[in-house]
């Protein structure tokens, strides 16, 4: 498969976007995937493609300086997010780039709205953020463990059975609303579900236990929210299905073959920046003469 910079059609794959306002059925959304790539070079190619794009258009986003650019990813363990952000992002320039992983709450992020803590890692114009995991885990693991909400002592909800339906539909109002206020001040927002099968996250937990290189990698605290997996499963459906917009799209990516999974995210990534229209500052007639007026100064030091 050939392709170009403006060749980008992974952006708009129904097999990967949510459409706005769609039911989500995860069984519907093949995790071994890859749309019509004829080999697994065809798609590390583009790939290769891709990353040299994204280091132009990275430039560019950083010269023109004024959007920011959001990239969420959220998925079951072991579906690759780490080795996703690695290898699609290789290209990029660190000082441009800022990849944070949101874990458990910290003690001061309790005594704040749930959103707090996802504001003060917001990219600035110029730049581009990375959410290893992000805001959706309070619609994803405290929505499987909603006694976690208990420790956020939030007004009117002291017990689980307080934690119902319209509590979610809250949630999912502030995430869109929150992010269509960052959008509409120029943060451009993607958001990856890395879509991975129960069968090959056990292979690749195994694979974790039987390579001690690996080991490092592998938490039995894993394995128990494996037993889980319908409830997360559900979790994700609902999240998905209530907060892709147009603003902030998700895309449900394949994750059982690695090379399609980042072949995907990076081809979505170089499209969505190629669509701003992105360059570099237009000098100002002044500019310029000041510019050439410092070449002649340069070149005349030694005469």
């Amino acid at each position: 498969m050939g392709k170009n910079s403006t060749d980008n059609y992974l952006r708009k794959d129904d097999n990967l976007r949510v459409r706005p306002g769609s039911k989500v059925n995860l069984k519907d959304f093949d995790t071994r995937y890859s749309a019509d790539f004829k080999s697994k070079e065809d798609a590390l190619d583009m790939l290769k493609q891709d990353i040299e794009r994204l280091s132009e258009l990275q430039d560019m986003l950083f010269a023109m300086n004024k959007y920011g650019l959001l990239i969420v990813f959220q998925a079951m363990d072991a579906a690759g997010k780490d080795g996703t952000i690695k290898h699609v992002m290789s290209g990029v320039n660190p000082q441009g780039c800022e990849v944070t992983s949101f874990k458990q709450p910290s003690v001061e992020e309790l005594e704040h709205d749930f959103l707090w803590r996802i504001n003060k890692a917001l990219p600035k114009r110029g730049t581009i953020s990375i959410f290893n995991r992000s805001h959706y885990e309070e619609v994803l693991v405290t929505r499987v463990h909603p006694e976690y909400i208990l420790g956020q002592n939030i007004p009117g909800i002291d017990s689980v059975d307080k934690i119902d339906k319209s509590f979610w539909k809250a949630r999912f109002r502030a995430i869109n609303d929150f992010e269509r206020q960052i959008s509409e001040n120029g943060t451009v927002i993607l958001k990856f579900f890395l879509n991975v099968s129960k069968k090959e996250q056990k292979e690749r937990f195994l694979a974790r236990i039987d390579e001690p290189e690996k080991n490092w990698k592998f938490s039995a605290g894993d394995v128990k929210e494996r037993l889980l997996w319908d409830k997360y499963m559900e979790a994700f459906e609902d999240a998905l299905g209530n907060t892709s917009t147009e603003y902030a799209p998700w895309f449900i990516i394949p994750a059982d073959k690695k090379w399609f999974m980042r072949a995907a995210v990076g081809d979505i990534i170089v499209g969505t920046l190629e669509q701003m229209n992105l360059s570099y500052p237009k000098l100002t007639e002044k500019a310029k003469a000041e510019i050439q007026d410092a070449k002649t100064l340069i070149l005349n030091e030694d005469k």
